[in-house]
């Protein structure tokens, strides 16, 4: 057997299906295997048994079937193929970080009912059918542990033959759960949303009805500390998927940044980076969502940061050159599209480091070209799989000029 070898599956494409040499895709394969005539495979050495009864069924993973170093080489192969396809060369690319199983801190799952049967769950890939999660190798046992119970009091607030979104995240003081789509109507009801969040600590529940969220529970402020700074955290707001998956971008970010000087966030969030770099430094923090980049605001003045949190669409107003010239370093983390608009004003920008975080290495790889063109070069790359399993694959790179 050799790489050569026309019916052996050479790499992992993008959705998750294996590759041969000759150019075949077959699904749920290995690199390794191989390809019959018929379809069927042969296990190679890169093949494991899936840890979870739901795969391949379940859609919330694709790769449970691939060992450690497949894993590994797939979600280096999703950042340098990206790069690659749009002629981007990164000097050094780092090893990968890939969170552990059962990290998952944050999750949207589905729940819909049939007459007493409540079921809850990912969606069956490519379709709109729910698994009903008897275990997950995937979610933080503190998320998961609440499904059971769940399906007790959806039974009083879930009516027949509609379907709600369970949003959860761990937060400071425990699970924030949001419940969208339910109804709560009569004693019962409203009785059963206390005594469930009493009787499982919840940090706070949120019911919508569809007309807006409204806390039911919160027994102390909901907060998420970065940086050693508590900070509101708005319903089921933006975390990263797993705490250690947070701290490697963190800490990429953090060895890029030069000793002194302002630094900027762009896409701040709640605050992951401005307040986990802000400690002895000011830091311009820009956000285009109001909640959010108000919470951060309020943060920084209480623990007393030099920090200015502005409220900006970057899309629609970018930072100008003038403007980004004010800074030792600028850190980016865009949504999936990208940022094309406030990149093609870095690229003409004096600023000596840029930190790009993204979630989408094409976005990231097509707005590199404009970098790399303004006169940046990408310095160093590293892949991180929060979203272990699954075919979705995070980034850093740190260009310099």
């Amino acid at each position: 057997m050799t790489d050569t070898d026309p019916d052996i599956i050479i790499r992992i494409a993008a959705k998750g299906d294996g590759i041969t040499a000759d150019g075949r895709h077959a699904a749920l394969t290995a690199p390794g295997d191989r390809l019959l005539a018929d379809g069927t495979t042969i296990a190679g050495p890169h093949r494991v048994a899936p840890p979870c009864v739901h795969f391949p069924t379940c859609g919330g993973c694709e790769l449970q079937h691939v060992n450690e170093l497949s894993l590994a080489d797939f979600i280096t192969g999703r950042v340098v193929g990206a790069l690659a396809g749009q002629g981007v060369v990164a000097q050094t690319v780092l090893p990968p970080h890939i969170s552990p199983p059962m990290t998952r801190r944050r999750a949207s799952l589905r729940a819909a009912r049939a007459g007493k049967t409540i079921t809850i769950g990912f969606a069956e890939a490519g379709s709109h059918t729910l698994i009903d999660l008897q275990m997950c190798d995937v979610l933080d046992p503190r998320l998961f542990a609440l499904l059971a119970p769940l399906r007790g009091l959806l039974r009083l607030i879930l009516p027949d033959k509609r379907a709600a979104h369970v949003r959860m995240s761990l937060i400071d003081q425990g699970v924030d759960l949001l419940l969208e789509g339910v109804k709560v109507e009569g004693l019962a009801a409203d009785e059963g949303l206390g005594d469930f969040a009493r009787t499982h600590g919840l940090a706070r529940l949120t019911i919508d009805e569809g007309d807006g969220p409204q806390t039911r529970w919160e027994p102390e402020a909901a907060t998420v500390t970065f940086g050693g700074v508590p900070v509101a955290f708005p319903p089921f707001s933006f975390l990263q998927a797993t705490p250690d998956g947070e701290a490697a971008l963190v800490a990429m970010v953090r060895d890029a940044m030069p000793e002194t000087g302002a630094v900027a966030d762009l896409f701040c969030g709640l605050g992951t980076f401005a307040l986990a770099l802000g400690a002895g430094r000011p830091v311009y923090a820009a956000e285009g969502a109001r909640d959010v980049v108000l919470a951060l605001k309020l943060a920084g003045q209480r623990a007393q940061r030099r920090m200015v949190a502005d409220h900006r669409d970057l899309f629609r107003r970018p930072l100008t050159p003038e403007e980004l010239n004010r800074f030792a370093a600028v850190v980016i983390d865009p949504p999936r599209a990208g940022a094309r608009e406030q990149v093609m004003q870095l690229a003409q920008s004096n600023v000596p480091v840029i930190a790009y975080v993204s979630c989408n290495p094409a976005s990231f790889a097509r707005d590199a070209v404009h970098l790399l063109a303004g006169g940046y070069r990408l310095d160093q790359v590293r892949p991180v799989g929060q979203f272990r399993w699954s075919t979705h694959v995070e980034m850093v790179g740190i260009f310099r000029r």
